[in-house]
């Protein structure tokens, strides 16, 4: 039986995560004192204490769920078959299967949150969530919108059946809103978000992630990644850069992934972060696998 292991993306940080593990484990510790020393500022403070806004800003979530992702991982000494990661998590997932090191990640994953930050406010984008409609017909009425607006919105992420995040121009995604509230979907609401991920609109964010990572070192992988934008595995370095590069203007599709590692044989799932929203994702995505995580 083969093992997925599966890491969480921005939305699963909350204060106070990972305290009590630092409290109590020293690989754990190390990892956030570490942390600190490479940003060059107290992240283990906004992870403990907060306040809740500073950690809900992209530039602070986005290391806070990688760091506390990759160290619980190091808890576990676990030897995954494949890997994943939802968004953001896939720079933890490359951690775990070793084509990134650590410290490179961190800082990747920093730059990546400040680019995606500046990206929202420089290009002023929305997402919306959308419940109860195939994936196809919310396609088709982003497609609507964005002819009527005249401005771009997409499907971003595929979470599971059903269940599509929409992301873009402020208008068309609201357009996009009310089309399908017509079409009779179950829920379209807007999300809190700070940009338009996973759009042409993080342009600028891609641009300047593509230059920190044409110096990355990124190794052969310890087993196959299953990459957000293609949804097929590699351990090709050069592959892997493209890939985490094209994820940000992009959909993540994420109900295809974990579909694929199942057709590959991944019987059990692992999610390793903050949260339990993955492991729901895998239980409306597929039947008769086991699902666990560690928080």
């Amino acid at each position: 039986m083969s093992t997925a292991y599966l890491f969480p993306g921005q939305g699963a940080q909350f204060v106070g995560m990972g305290e009590s593990h630092y409290q109590e484990n020293e690989v754990f510790a190390s990892l956030v004192d570490r942390a600190n020393e490479i940003l060059g500022f107290d992240l283990k403070q906004i992870m403990f204490e907060g306040p809740e806004e500073k950690l809900k800003q992209t530039e602070f979530t986005q290391p806070a769920i990688f760091l506390h992702s990759v160290a619980r991982f190091q808890m576990l000494d676990a030897h995954p078959d494949m890997v994943a990661g939802h968004s953001l998590g896939e720079f933890s997932a490359l951690v775990a299967c070793g084509a990134i090191s650590f410290e490179d990640a961190l800082q990747i994953v920093r730059r990546r949150g400040e680019l995606m930050q500046q990206a929202g406010e420089e290009n002023p984008g929305t997402m919306a969530a959308v419940i109860g409609m195939d994936d196809e017909v919310v396609e088709e009425k982003c497609r609507e919108a964005t002819e009527a607006i005249g401005e771009e919105v997409i499907a971003a992420n595929y979470n599971c059946p059903g269940q599509i995040v929409i992301s873009g121009n402020i208008e068309a995604v609201k357009k996009a809103v009310s089309l399908l509230k017509d079409e009779g979907c179950r829920l379209a609401k807007m999300l809190p978000v700070s940009g338009a991920f996973h759009s042409s609109l993080m342009q600028s964010a891609y641009d300047g992630l593509e230059e920190s990572l044409g110096s990355l070192d990124i190794a052969e992988p310890d087993c196959p990644i299953y990459s957000n934008y293609t949804a097929r595995p590699t351990e090709d370095p050069e592959e892997i850069r493209s890939n985490v590069l094209n994820q940000l203007l992009n959909p993540v599709r994420w109900t295809q992934t974990l579909q694929i590692m199942h057709q590959h044989g991944a019987e059990s799932f692992v999610e390793v972060g903050p949260g339990k929203v993955l492991q729901g994702l895998v239980k409306r995505t597929l039947d008769n696998v086991e699902i666990n995580g560690y928080q």
